[in-house]
């Protein structure tokens, strides 16, 4: 009987089987940063009662040079050591780098178990990917993952063919190469929290990695806020990111950045509740059409609803308790605070 299935099974059909991912990703690549941002993704899962930030150890920008391979030792034995309920990912070197291999070889291979998923740089073409995939393959992470990051012109001309690619599940946006890869026609201002929402290739860009995603179910992410020590800067960018863009997922770079990119996703309390009736309304009709304050609803719109729900999960916001089995939930959860 379809009221024994769960509501995402029967909205999203399908696209059941992806994973809902926390609307954070946070990244460090100093070991003291490392293990401190591990410490603090268990302590918001508890505050949370969810995983509300994933967290990304970092080789390409955290690797010393010279000692690519001892650092990736260092994130296998981070990851292999995190909490149960932690969500723990690593970016390795550009497949074109001299320590990829090694990078997916040690990671891969000796944490791929603990690992949500593989971030891989500077990817060009739907080739990188293939060669990523090949990779892990190779290291026997067969189920593991691949979220990739666009960074020029060119990677932007093929976000369609790479977010078509089965083991892609998230592709993010690399605002300082993308700038950079333009030889100067881009301004420095682009790269800045608001200067990125109005240059125009720079919008571009990031609309066609947000239309590549949803045409395929991937989840856009987007990029990083460098002004760190502003978090009204940061939940306005995050704001932009989410409700004109199209991104659900976002990057942060200091622990400063996850509650504002956590409000800034979140939906309003009213909008949960409101989506909670309709969604039990339509349960006990059988997910067929209903009228629900005078509006009618069908699956079209149990389908944005759920999404709604699930949102408010990831990001930490109250779910009523008539609902908060369908989330494994067993009291309500606390608003984002500051």
């Amino acid at each position: 009987m379809m009221d024994a299935l769960h509501p995402r099974e029967i909205l999203l059909g399908a696209q059941a089987g992806g994973q809902a991912l926390p609307v954070c990703d946070h990244y460090s690549g100093v070991e003291a940063r490392m293990r401190k941002s591990l410490q603090m993704q268990a302590e918001l899962t508890e505050e949370f009662g969810a995983c509300v930030v994933d967290v990304t150890l970092d080789c390409e920008d955290g690797a010393p040079v010279g000692q690519e391979v001892e650092h990736a030792r260092l994130v296998a034995s981070l990851a292999s050591g995190a909490a149960a309920t932690a969500r723990v990912a690593a970016r390795v070197h550009a497949t074109d780098h001299p320590a990829f291999a090694s990078d997916i070889d040690i990671i891969a291979g000796a944490a791929g178990q603990r690992l949500c998923h593989i971030m891989v740089p500077k990817v060009e073409t739907v080739d990188d990917v293939v060669a990523a995939e090949k990779a892990l393959l190779r290291a026997g992470a067969t189920h593991l993952p691949l979220h990739v990051l666009i960074e020029s012109p060119l990677a932007v001309s093929h976000a369609f063919e790479i977010a078509s690619h089965p083991r892609v599940q998230s592709i993010s946006f690399g605002l300082m190469d993308f700038v950079s890869s333009h030889g100067g026609a881009i301004p420095a201002n682009a790269m800045t929290s608001q200067g990125q929402f109005a240059h125009p290739l720079v919008v571009r860009a990031k609309l066609e990695i947000a239309a590549a995603c949803h045409a395929y179910g991937k989840v856009p992410s987007h990029c990083v806020v460098t002004e760190f020590t502003d978090p009204a800067a940061m939940q306005a960018a995050a704001q932009r990111a989410s409700q004109e863009l199209g991104y659900t997922r976002m990057w942060s770079i200091h622990p400063s950045q996850i509650r504002p990119i956590l409000r800034a996703f979140a939906p309003a309390l009213a909008e949960v509740e409101a989506a909670a009736r309709i969604l039990l309304a339509a349960q006990a009709a059988q997910w067929a059409p209903i009228s629900h304050d005078g509006v009618l609803h069908d699956r079209a719109s149990y389908r944005y609803y759920w999404q709604l729900l699930e949102r408010a999960h990831y990001t930490g916001v109250a779910l009523p308790s008539s609902v908060g089995h369908w989330f494994d939930v067993v009291t309500p959860l606390s608003h984002v605070t500051a």
